[in-house]
């Protein structure tokens, strides 16, 4: 019972936390508050550095003090994010929020996957975290829907009603459980978790070619795509409906699993990069704003079913009590990775826009020759 009532919750809570209203706008509502596009790069860089400086310590203390409380904690912290964030006009106050969202998502990173794991005991993991990810792609696919609607009326408004979904997700975080079996084991410490990796450094190739391909895509699907959709003549009041669309392609990870029992996981990692790799290459070039929506379609829809594959082969790779611990180590890796990538696409972003956009398509190349690597080498 308390096994499916945790993945029940987290779907909910993730389905509630995808209901960012604000989202197809979100690059459009930092320039009206006063940012510039270097000024938005500037903070998820900044929010990048902090997520790694406080990723192992969360980890760590979801350890000890259970995977509960620390995502009540963090919940908390992503609500009260919101409300900072409606009401920033300034960069200051969204360099606040951006703190805020840090901490809050360096929480809830690496104790929400080890929650899930550990509460089927690693059985369809795969399936798990697809039903996870789809729930959070299925809200911002409402959001999105509606948001449509809601910015006829204003962009103020969209921020807004975020709030509230993020008040309810942090109510539903006080019904999960902690699992008996994860609050008994022994744990070893800090400095015997970092040791026990390296018996298997290859892992760190994979997390860092992730990193990579995570960085570019989201940088392309996030804050270059609407001036993407402005530079081939598609109006503001599409982006919602054009950001939901994009949403269906990544509920296409709730299948992820399925794809993967027909299809060998380098083969399909492999075919889901070079299709992101070459449409990231047209966005370059294209202007048809037919062609653009499809190619962003198709980069959102194949780093998606990426995701749920990832989360189980960190989880698997890992064969200590402090499951939690390890993951914020692979994360704390993956933001470093981040923070770099995304200066380098904030900078050339300063020089154009297809700059940006080309920088982010040699990220990708460069994510699968690691990957390559990686499951090369994993199989010796």
């Amino acid at each position: 019972m308390n096994r499916n009532r945790n993945l029940y919750l987290l779907c909910t809570i993730a389905f509630l936390q995808g209901l960012v209203f604000y989202g197809p706008v979100a690059t459009l509502f930092r320039q009206n508050r006063g940012l510039s596009l270097n000024n938005i790069f500037i903070l998820e860089t900044i929010f990048i550095v902090l997520m790694f400086i406080f990723e192992v310590p969360w980890g760590y203390i979801g350890d000890r003090i259970g995977y509960k409380n620390t995502l009540i904690v963090s919940f908390f912290l992503f609500f009260l994010s919101k409300i900072i964030f409606y009401n920033a006009h300034s960069f200051s106050i969204f360099l606040l929020e951006s703190i805020i969202v840090a901490i809050s998502i360096s929480g809830i990173s690496g104790c929400d996957s080890a929650l899930i794991y550990t509460s089927i005991d690693g059985e369809d993991s795969d399936k798990a975290f697809s039903y996870y990810s789809a729930s959070s792609t299925s809200g911002f696919l409402v959001a999105s829907f509606m948001n449509s609607f809601i910015v006829k009326y204003s962009l103020d408004l969209t921020a807004f009603l975020t709030i509230i979904p993020y008040g309810i997700a942090f109510i539903l975080s006080f019904f999960l459980v902690d699992i008996h079996q994860h609050r008994n084991e022994e744990k070893i410490g800090l400095i015997d978790s970092f040791k026990s990796l390296k018996h298997n450094k290859i892992i760190f190739i994979f997390i860092i070619s992730i990193a990579l391909i995570s960085e570019s895509t989201h940088a392309l699907c996030i804050f270059l795509n609407q001036p993407i959709y402005l530079r081939s003549g598609i109006d503001i009041r599409y982006f919602g409906i054009l950001t939901a669309i994009m949403q269906i392609s990544c509920l296409l990870s709730a299948k992820a699993y399925k794809l993967n029992q027909k299809v060998e996981t380098k083969n399909l990692y492999t075919i889901l990069i070079l299709m992101i790799i070459g449409a990231n290459i047209l966005l370059i070039y294209i202007r048809n704003w037919l062609l653009v929506i499809a190619m962003i379609f198709i980069i959102e829809g194949a780093f998606a079913i990426t995701q749920p594959l990832s989360n189980t082969i960190q989880n698997e790779s890992i064969d200590t009590f402090n499951r939690a611990t390890i993951l914020s180590v692979y994360a704390m890796i993956g933001n470093i990775i981040g923070g770099l990538s995304n200066l380098v696409i904030g900078r050339a972003s300063d020089v154009s826009l297809e700059k940006a956009i080309g920088v982010c398509g040699a990220l990708n190349i460069l994510g699968l020759v690691l990957i390559l690597f990686f499951f090369i080498n994993r199989k010796r």
